[in-house]
């Protein structure tokens, strides 16, 4: 069965058909320790499309719906997925300096969706987000993205530190936006082919991620308040690289 109103769907057989139809599938969640024929065939086709489920407890499916679940929630997007293994090799081709986002773990859907917003405005070529721990991608994202999700390529990703050394072997310069930084976003170059990591709303980047990153940067922060809202601080960032790549165009 489905909801449109909250972009999910629900029973084993629903979600199976829904996977074969080749529907867009943000996040599956199954009922810890589920058995039966059923749920063997969904496993077998969540598999074979590599889409890996959140195994949860019943408590937090019935969460999503009162209704008979069957031990599983999945959740569709109309905002198809990409693989940045493809695009990097296809912006190289095309002659255009890859200019990437990173979001860590962001949970907060209005955060996400204006973040979006942002990079599609400045010409961001792809954002990448973990398979888990990332705010769904549904109806209140793209609200709040001003339908941008529709015209930027989001990339899921199993491990982003895996995506940071796919990235830097590809020739390009991964920048972690980190409190603690030393170096101010103004005196790094971003007219390079270059990605910016935007860590979770309360804990930041991922020590993972940041320790893989070429260079930590910071906004510089002068009053009592010692952190920007995570939208805020990726839009302060994103158009100072814009600002840098405005003035290296204009001096050739």
């Amino acid at each position: 069965m489905t909801d449109k109103k909250d972009d999910f769907i629900f029973g084993l057989r629903p979600v199976i058909e829904a996977i074969e139809a080749g529907k867009t599938i943000d996040k599956v969640f199954v009922q810890n320790a589920l058995q039966g024929p059923i749920y063997a065939e969904l496993k077998a086709i969540l598999a074979k499309n590599k889409i890996r489920p959140n195994y949860v407890p019943v408590e937090k499916l019935n969460r999503f719906t009162r209704k008979n679940h069957q031990g599983v929630v999945a959740f569709i997007s109309d905002v198809p997925f990409h693989k940045v293994e493809d695009i990097i090799p296809q912006l190289f081709e095309e002659g255009k300096i890859p200019f990437l986002l990173i979001l860590d773990r962001l949970t907060d859907v209005r955060n996400f969706g204006a973040i979006c917003r942002t990079a599609e405005c400045v010409g961001v070529d792809a954002v990448i987000i973990p398979e888990k721990g990332a705010a769904p991608i549904n109806s209140d994202a793209i609200k709040t993205s001003a339908g941008a999700l529709y015209n930027v390529k989001i990339c899921k990703a199993p491990n982003l530190a895996h995506v940071v050394d796919f990235l830097q072997q590809s020739g390009i310069t991964v920048f972690a936006a980190s409190e603690k930084a030393e170096k101010l976003i103004y005196n790094v170059n971003f007219n390079e082919p270059c990605a910016i990591v935007m860590g979770n709303e309360e804990t930041g980047i991922s020590k993972e991620v940041l320790h893989h990153a070429d260079e930590k940067i910071k906004l510089p922060i002068e009053g009592k308040t010692q952190s920007l809202n995570v939208s805020v601080a990726c839009g302060a960032i994103l158009y100072e690289a814009v600002r840098q790549k405005m003035t290296a165009n204009s001096s050739l």
